[in-house]
């Protein structure tokens, strides 16, 4: 949509009375299905001189929020990006709603991810819609689509038909409320056959269906609010034919959802907990209970800074207000998420806006079950709590795939490296899909959900922040270890008048088992090593393996023996005999000595059966080993168990999505270090 910040023409911001007056509806799907384009449809059929923008076709990366007056309800209309790489905006705008509705095309198939999308929606009870656009395509057939939602959705059915014109939709027409003449067609007539059944089915009247069977002419009115019902309750899924465009089916959509989508009364709420962990019970959607909030995005404003998201799920948020702030989201993921440490604290509530694209308009309160912007809260962190400060508490945050996706970046001037650290850690704190950190091997690497997410940062740091950076390669920290048993002598004696330094180490070195670490053995006899130079040869060895012998990366897995030395009574010193430690340890490496090592990571590939032939001999030539498959919870789906090298899981989250069709996820986590093969260590070595 048109950005027009600043706008003084819009109404005032809504101030609805009760939850009952709210609706919270997030827009989902596949990339190019038209949310954006319905989404800019729906707010200006509502706000006065708000125009579409004419453009569906532009990929959206953020979440975006819409606050506006429907016929006497509260909408707070949200937009998520479709592209797999932004799922932390989507999931953060699954939160925040309390009813979905998924835009698909009805010139292509409903893909896998929608559908495990719309199975995570079932998961917690939301109630769904579906749209269908792009009607107006050659190939699209809105009764095949339907057909295609009833397979993939469940007990979904089309509550309106479609109205062509010179393959334009120009208007729809209710299935329970049109003519006969209007739905003259077999086609239709079957499709409300089918719609009255299912909506009559869900009915708490178990006569009603029977009744309906035997010719009974059911009240419209009542077919009407049972339909409602189902709806609300997350039973029933009606699918509406629209065109952004045109604005056919636009005031259908919003009449369903003022009508029949449910309040944030009835949308059940996330789990409730102090900050020790303990649970919390009886919090309900009400503005005088105690508050229980949560910031589901975080950005940056040019003008007025730190911005806060809050969706409000219990009590009132007032300006000014000093509220608790906890963040626990460590304690969920079972590890500490960088960028957000646990912390509990006390602040000020800021000044309060209704979101509507980039233009924000001022209040003083936000009730239970509404959407506010809370400006400065310099201490809350997306997936944080604010709570009252007599009963603190902790929403159990929504969970979201770890960013599997390395890449490592430089600053391209000395000005660029200079602003880096600070626009890295503004962007960690606003997005809970990034991970950043400083690499053994010297470098700045984020972890990001995909190639779209890696080029979206980048142009942040640039745009927002000033900063260019390039990206190189991604490098794996590999190690050394010694192959076969060697014995070396190193020789350090020095003299430059005064007192010198003398040192001679007599070691041994020897490979132990992966994972061993280092041993340090001393088998000196008859005092050749004076007693207190011995801690400083195993000092002087650790020092010399950290550093790397052939290629500079850490030596594990030996074992060094201290056999034999020498000393001089006046020269000797802790720091020669480091020395002679050290040279000792160059002298025993070599290329037939020492090899080098790779990270190996476990990985547990969750996959559709259909794919899970072509994942396996991708992992092969992964240099990948499947140790085991087992059933996931979902019937059709596998989970592969393999090892497989880390440098070749650097762009897997790209091809996996590829080699799946979008389906396949995996998590991974380190195992060991393993002997790299021979012609690659050459490579390594010959660099």
């Amino acid at each position: 949509m048109a950005r027009q910040t600043g706008r003084s023409d819009l109404p005032a911001a809504p101030n609805p009375a009760s939850p009952q007056d709210i609706r919270n509806v997030v827009l989902v799907g596949p990339g190019g299905a038209g949310k954006t384009a319905l989404f800019e449809a729906l707010v200006a059929a509502r706000v006065p001189g708000q125009r579409p923008s004419g453009n569906g076709h532009v990929r959206t990366s953020n979440l975006t929020a819409a606050s506006f007056d429907s016929n006497g309800v509260t909408l707070n209309l949200l937009d998520t990006p479709g592209y797999p790489d932004f799922v932390g905006e989507l999931r953060a705008g699954l939160r925040a709603a309390d009813a979905a509705i998924f835009v698909v095309s009805g010139a292509d198939d409903v893909d896998r991810p929608v559908s495990l999308l719309w199975r995570e929606c079932a998961a917690v009870g939301m109630p769904r819609a579906v749209v269908v656009t792009h009607l107006d395509q050659p190939r699209a057939n809105f009764g095949s689509t339907v057909e295609t939602c009833r397979r993939t959705f469940g007990d979904a059915r089309a509550t309106h038909w479609p109205v062509l014109e010179d393959g334009q939709l120009t208007s729809v027409v209710g299935l329970i409320t049109g003519s006969d003449d209007d739905l003259a067609t077999d086609e239709q007539q079957d499709a409300r056959h089918a719609l009255i059944e299912s909506v009559i089915e869900e009915s708490e009247d178990a006569t009603l269906l029977d009744r309906y069977l035997e010719g009974e002419q059911m009240e419209t009115s009542a077919i009407l609010e049972d339909l409602r019902t189902a709806i609300v309750r997350g039973t029933f899924f009606p699918i509406l034919p629209v065109s952004p465009m045109t604005g056919a089916g636009v005031e259908d959509l919003l009449s369903l959802i003022e009508q029949a989508f449910p309040d944030p009364s009835v949308h059940p709420l996330p789990a409730v907990t102090t900050p020790a962990g303990a649970a919390i019970e009886g919090v309900t959607c009400d503005p005088d209970a105690p508050l229980v909030a949560e910031v589901v995005r975080t950005t940056t404003d040019n003008y007025v800074g730190r911005l806060s998201l809050v969706r409000v799920f219990s009590g009132t948020l007032r300006v000014d207000d000093t509220v608790h702030v906890s963040g626990h989201l460590g304690d969920f993921v079972g590890h500490e998420v960088a960028g957000h440490p646990s912390h509990d604290d006390d602040e000020r509530v800021g000044p309060l806006a209704s979101p509507f694209l980039d233009t924000h308009r001022p209040r003083g309160t936000a009730i239970a079950g509404d959407l506010v912007l809370v400006s400065k809260l310099a201490r809350a962190e997306t997936s944080d709590t604010l709570s009252s400060g007599d009963r603190p508490a902790v929403v159990a945050p929504w969970l979201l795939p770890e960013p599997q996706l390395p890449v490592a970046i430089r600053a391209v001037t000395k000005s660029d490296e200079d602003k880096l650290a600070g626009a890295l850690q503004r962007l960690v704190a606003e997005d809970v899909t990034m991970r950043m950190e400083h690499s053994e091997t010297d470098q700045v690497v984020l972890w990001t959900m995909g190639q779209a997410h890696v080029d979206e940062l980048i142009g942040q740091l640039a745009d927002r922040y000033g900063v260019t950076v390039e990206a190189e390669p991604y490098r794996t920290a590999l190690r050394e270890t010694f192959i076969r048993k060697v014995s070396a002598q190193g020789r350090h004696v020095k003299q430059s008048g005064g007192h010198g330094q003398y040192a001679v180490c007599s070691i041994m070195v020897e490979p132990l088992p992966r994972g061993s670490g280092f041993e340090f053995v001393d088998k000196v006899v008859g005092g050749a090593v004076p007693r207190q130079f011995i801690p400083s040869v195993e000092k002087g060895a650790r020092a010399q393996l950290e550093k790397g012998l052939l290629t500079g990366h850490p030596v594990v897995d030996v074992r060094v023996t201290l056999v034999d030395g020498k000393a001089h009574s006046v020269d000797s010193s802790d720091v020669a005999f480091q020395t002679a430690a050290a040279l000792a340890l160059k002298e025993a490496a070599n290329e037939s000595t020492v090899a080098l090592l790779e990270p190996i990571d476990k990985v547990d590939i969750t996959i559709a059966d259909e794919y899970l032939g072509a994942v396996m001999a991708d992992l092969r030539g992964r240099r990948g080993q499947v140790v085991g498959t087992e059933p996931a919870e979902e019937q059709g789906w596998t989970i592969v168990h393999a090892e497989v090298p880390a440098s070749e899981l650097a762009r897997y989250p790209i091809d996996l999505r590829s080699v799946s069709h979008g389906t396949g996820s995996f998590v991974r986590e380190p195992v060991r270090h393993d002997l790299i093969p021979p012609d690659k260590a050459r490579e390594l070595l010959k660099a």
